[in-house]
């Protein structure tokens, strides 16, 4: 019974430290908790830099042709590199 009663004041405890470094960390601008909303926006352009991270396979690609490109343009090679 004591052990268990402990074992709870410490969890308590612990949850209570963490409110606090929370609260803390939102009073500096780090983190979004109780007292400061985020913008709708700020969900969103998360969201879509996430996606933009994870699905990057054809924008990326075509960077890199159209930097290629200039590069051998730039150097007086064909107006055409790699292919279309």
């Amino acid at each position: 019974m004591a052990m268990t009663l402990l074992l709870v004041s410490a969890v308590l405890a612990g949850l209570y430290g963490l409110h606090r470094l929370a609260l803390w960390m939102e009073a500096k601008g780090w983190i979004y908790y109780v007292r400061k909303k985020a913008s709708p926006n700020a969900l969103g352009n998360a969201v879509l830099n996430v996606q933009q991270i994870l699905q990057s396979g054809p924008e990326h690609v075509l960077e890199v042709r159209q930097s290629r490109r200039a590069e051998l343009n730039d150097a007086g090679g064909p107006d055409k590199a790699g292919g279309k």
